[in-house]
């Protein structure tokens, strides 16, 4: 999986050295040993160009807490100084919680959305999920669903979270289908 890539010609770059280097390595090891090449997609340029990048990747992994920091322009490290104002109804009030916990689903989102509909317009069975600290959301994983990602990716402390939550929508959607069955 490749970070922070730009487009297509530089993942294909990075796939065919990628390639070179684990096939060698699998040859001399006498292992048969099947791996998918992919991107991680945390730039919005990325997400954009989700359709030409998934001619090289087989797989996209969202990587939310990047994408939220280049899509919105805020700095992780700089923003406890003043996310709590922009969270806080009664001062600036600007979100409606904390981007870098749950995710932006109408800015970053649309990106996200973006990404995976162009992506799999390329590769139909293209495999996306996410990493990062959304995948230990309930609400963001539960947008990750709509989504009709394949996987979540959590730091290990937030993974009964991302569980309960991915078990949770499935109760919704077995209970939706029976609502719409009577």
């Amino acid at each position: 999986m490749h970070p922070l890539t730009l487009d297509r010609k530089e993942l294909w770059i990075l796939e065919q050295a990628t390639r070179r280097v684990a096939d060698e390595l699998i040859k001399n090891s006498g292992v048969k040993l099947n791996y998918l090449v992919g991107t991680m997609i945390e730039l919005p340029r990325a997400a954009l160009l989700a359709r030409e990048i998934a001619e090289v990747a087989e797989f996209f992994s969202f990587g939310t807490n990047d994408l939220t920091q280049t899509t919105m322009g805020l700095s992780r490290d700089d923003a406890g100084r003043f996310l709590p104002d922009y969270v806080d109804e009664k001062k600036a009030g600007v979100f409606s919680a904390d981007p870098f916990q749950s995710l932006d689903t109408k800015g970053v989102g649309m990106l996200m959305r973006w990404g995976i509909e162009q992506g799999r317009k390329t590769r139909p069975r293209l495999k996306v999920g996410i990493c990062g600290e959304h995948g230990g959301d309930a609400d963001s994983v539960k947008f990750c669903h709509t989504l009709g990602m394949d996987y979540i990716s959590a730091s290990p402390f937030r993974v009964p979270i991302a569980r309960l939550a991915a078990a949770q929508v499935m109760v919704e959607v077995k209970q939706t289908k029976q609502k719409r069955a009577k």
